[in-house]
Order: C-alpha cells, then sequence, then structure tokens
C-alpha cells in the first residue's frame, strides 16, 4: 500500500459474524497484518488473548492482563488495523464511565458528519479505574465465541493508572461485519498491562481520531470458512461479547 492510499483506509480480518460463529483459525499472521497499519485491535489464533496495535507495535494481553509481544508468525483470525494520521486532536476531562466516552466521541463524529464512516482513535490518558478482560486460547472448533469465553474469559481491573485506549468504530450498517459502534482495548504506559475494555473512569486524557473511508477485508481462503452460517451470528451475543453488553 502507498503513501498516497495508505491513510483513510480500514484493513480488517475476517469479519465479526465468523468469529462470534466460532472460526478461531489463523487468516493471516501478525507480520502480514502489522504491514496495513499501525493503529487497531483484534485478538489471535484460537482466541489466545486481546489485541493491541499502538505505534506499529502488535501487543497481546494474556488472560491474567499481562501484555507480551508476539511472533510475527502467530496467526490472527479477527483484527482491524489502520494508519492513524490524526485528523482531529481534542482533551477530554473527567468521563463517568464508557458510555459516556462514546456518547462524547459519537458527538465528535456526528460534528463532523461521520456518523455513517468508520472512525479509529487513540486516547492518551490517566484513567481512575479501567475494567478489561482478556482470555486464553482454546482449540475447540465451531463452538460460539460466547461459550467459548465462558469458559477462558478472566475479568480484571486497574486503578490510577496511565495508558492508552485504541478505538475502533463502525457504523450501524456495517453491524456483524464488524460491532456496530466503538469497540475500545487498553494498554498501559509501560505496556506491562491491558485487555478489552468494558468499562473505566478517566481523569484526562487527549484523543487522536481519524475518519476512515475505505475498507479492506481480508476472508479466509481455506473451505471450511465456507461451512460456517454467519448470517446465523447473534446480534445479542456479538454485543454481549464485544462491547461488554448483555
Amino acid at each position: 500500500m502507498d503513501n498516497g492510499t495508505k491513510y483513510g483506509s480500514m484493513y480488517q480480518v475476517s469479519t465479526l459474524q465468523a468469529l462470534a460463529q466460532g472460526y478461531i483459525r489463523p487468516v493471516v499472521t501478525v507480520g502480514e497484518l502489522i504491514e496495513h497499519g499501525n493503529t487497531g485491535l483484534g485478538t489471535f489464533e484460537g482466541v489466545n488473548g486481546e489485541m493491541i496495535v499502538i505505534d506499529g507495535i502488535c501487543y497481546r494481553a494474556l488472560s491474567d492482563g499481562t501484555v507480551e509481544l508476539p511472533s510475527a508468525d502467530d496467526g490472527v483470525p479477527f483484527a482491524s488495523l489502520a494508519y492513524l494520521e490524526g485528523d482531529m486532536y481534542f482533551d477530554l476531562e473527567h468521563v463517568a464511565s464508557i458510555e459516556e466516552l462514546k456518547d462524547i466521541l459519537n458527538l465528535r463524529i456526528e460534528e463532523g458528519f461521520g456518523l455513517n464512516s468508520m472512525h479509529v482513535a487513540r486516547i492518551d490518558g490517566t484513567f481512575e479505574k479501567v475494567f478489561a478482560r482478556s482470555e486464553s486460547a482454546s482449540q475447540t472448533q465451531h463452538v460460539t465465541l460466547k461459550d467459548l469465553l465462558s469458559t477462558t474469559q478472566r475479568e480484571f481491573s486497574y486503578t490510577n493508572i496511565k495508558g492508552t485506549l485504541i478505538c475502533v468504530y463502525y457504523p450501524a450498517y456495517m453491524d456483524g461485519i464488524n460491532a456496530a459502534g466503538w469497540h475500545l482495548h487498553f494498554i498501559s504506559e509501560d505496556r506491562s498491562v491491558g485487555g478489552h475494555v468494558f468499562n473505566l473512569s478517566l481523569e484526562v486524557g487527549q484523543v487522536c481520531l481519524d475518519k476512515i473511508s475505505r475498507l479492506e477485508i481480508q476472508l479466509p481462503r481455506e473451505a471450511a470458512f465456507d461451512v460456517y452460517m454467519l448470517n446465523e451470528a447473534s446480534q445479542e451475543e456479538i454485543k454481549e461479547v464485544e462491547q461488554g453488553q448483555g
């Protein structure tokens, strides 16, 4: 991807319907993924932890919340990645919850006539509390993501911590291709802990926000992908596991 087209484009691996229905096999490697952006989120083969891509480096939050660097050869079944350029910057103070944060972000993109576009954001700040989760790997195939997470997921919280939220927004009409609305992952400033965020309170922060107008999807190449009934993916389950609702 050349410099003239890499900005304003989202690269997605597979679809959320496929992940929700249990397609957790590798589609690309970590090394292949990070050729397509410097900011994003996703998961790893077998849903082995939460992915945070920041400054062009891919990190894995393990089931205890600790962070490691995955191998470039590790598989990726699902991810969203973009080059963050910085279309808009603004400051935040005293945000009490993740829903309040989403409302603020929605207002900003609505003001920019962007509710029907994709967005990627990075929020660097000081957090009073971050409630997060991650999970360990599963080898089970054709089990829904909700059922898989019911046995592998662990929740944890961080208090008075500096770090970064990586945030990806897909509009409602793309629901199923990805989660409609905002999806947030956290990593600490020292890159030691992180995970998928389902609630938070933020003291102060700075937002860097980009509007995304192009989408490239890399679907799985293997024949097994075509046996999944992707239209049967439950939207309620997707909301529960991807956005902490349910």
